[in-house]
């Protein structure tokens, strides 16, 4: 009991934001990446969680890192003519210390890597309005052409999230070259909770109320390691590469279901539809690796523009690959597995000096995910994007900085996958599903 306490008091610190640059991964470890995403190559206070080799250009002394991220929008699907939408406020914490002593650092950090956040359905979604369209089918191919299935109050609950602990150190090779490797651990948390309620006009007590729930939690461990390098060019042109490796994780669903009965078709749940999901399912779901490069240059004294990229491996990585359910079979439901392909993105961000004290941000950033439209469902649906954002540095004295940045997301529209899925079923429609996401972000750095 004081193990799973524990593991939900760690999980309500590391809800992660629902802005996934990838399918899982998220790149908002910190508040600045939001005014400027191309952090890669730059050197600077929040260069421990993107570019820690290059932290041995910063002055000597002992820093300490703390922010949050506040993530505010909504996701969204639409099905059939009718909105199903989920409210997103999501806080997102930063930690981070480490010492830098003349050609050595050390560093620890903990922050959120992944995930979605948590999303109430509160009507329900596409994949529980699908069953009584599928049931009405059914019916009026058996001759019950006046049958009519209707959904009575269905909801569905969803949460992602991922959270990290990485330690590590950094030298220098020579005076332009350094590197970093470091180690990590990652906790996977993820969640479905949803009812399904339909009834209809049928005097048979099995389908004139249909009922099923389900109540499960998926959770994993693993470990990572990280390796980072940084070239100094020169005094105004840096380069910088790191190397996230893949994390395994073997997710454990647990928790209870109940399903319904449906007279001469069986037993059918979430389960059928989600088996990941089922208690007592085994299942692997991998974070992939990251390849992230990035290079900044100082135009003048007071602007430094910068350039980033992230590739991320997800076709090397085992994503929820299970078998179909015998129950769709009985639909004559053609299953169709979730494909991935890699994902990459590109940003550009500046920096300008207004003076000694105060820093402009500015950047823009497009991302593919690699996710195919057979991924997509009410659990995920990892959407291209571009993000543009913007921020203010504060710096007081030279041992303290403060950084005020925001963002927004903006999000492709994009059609699901139910007209293959579901073609036997001529009144099922193809969903469309849509998010709109603004982030705020405030941190605060202090060398000692």
């Amino acid at each position: 009991m004081k193990k799973k306490l524990g593991i939900l008091a760690i999980a309500a610190l590391l809800s992660s934001g629902a802005y996934a640059a990838s399918i899982d991964h998220i790149q908002t470890y910190t508040p600045e990446y939001l005014g400027n995403q191309a952090q890669n190559g730059m050197i600077n206070k929040s260069s421990v969680y993107y570019n820690p080799a290059g932290l041995v250009h910063l002055d000597n002394g002992t820093y300490f890192h703390i922010g949050a991220q506040l993530a505010v929008g909504h996701e969204k699907m639409d099905y059939n003519g009718k909105e199903y939408k989920a409210d997103l406020l999501q806080y997102i914490p930063t930690l981070a210390l480490y010492s830098v002593r003349d050609e050595r650092t050390i560093f620890w950090t903990f922050s959120g890597i992944g995930g979605g956040g948590d999303l109430e359905y509160k009507d329900g979604v596409a994949g529980t309005a699908v069953v009584s369209d599928i049931l009405n089918d059914l019916a009026h191919n058996l001759g019950l052409k006046n049958a009519n299935f209707v959904d009575n109050g269905s909801s569905a609950e969803g949460k992602s999230l991922y959270g990290q602990t990485t330690i590590g150190r950094a030298w220098k090779v020579n005076d332009k070259l350094s590197m970093s490797i470091a180690g990590r651990a990652v906790l996977g948390m993820k969640k479905l909770k949803g009812n399904i309620d339909i009834n209809s006009n049928l005097p048979i007590d099995n389908l004139k109320n249909i009922h099923a729930d389900i109540d499960s939690d998926r959770t994993a461990w693993g470990l990572g390691a990280q390796i980072g390098f940084n070239y100094k060019a020169t005094d105004r042109l840096n380069l910088a590469m790191r190397y996230d490796s893949r994390v395994k994780l073997n997710f454990k669903a647990s928790g209870d279901q109940t399903p319904a009965n449906i007279p001469f078709l069986g037993e059918f749940g979430f389960s059928d539809f989600y088996p990941e999901y089922t208690p007592g399912t085994k299942t692997r779901r991998d974070l992939p690796a990251i390849l992230a490069l990035g290079a900044s240059y100082k135009v003048t004294d007071r602007w430094t523009t910068a350039i980033s990229g992230n590739y991320y491996f997800n076709k090397d990585a085992k994503m929820d690959r299970t078998k179909a359910s015998p129950i769709l079979e009985q639909f004559g439901i053609k299953d169709i597995k979730a494909e991935y392909d890699n994902g990459w993105e590109i940003a550009l961000g500046n920096e300008y000096k207004l003076n000694e004290k105060w820093t402009l941000l500015g950047s823009v950033n497009y991302a593919h995910t690699g996710a195919k439209v057979s991924s997509y469902d009410d659990i995920e649906f990892a959407l291209n994007s571009i993000t543009v954002g913007a921020g203010l540095k504060y710096a007081p004295t030279d041992c303290d900085e403060w950084v005020f940045t925001m963002c927004h997301f903006f999000y492709d529209q994009e059609s699901g996958h139910y007209n293959e899925k579901y073609a036997h079923y001529p009144t099922v429609a193809n969903p469309e599903y849509d998010k709109s996401i603004t982030a705020f972000g405030l941190a605060y750095t202090k060398k000692f």
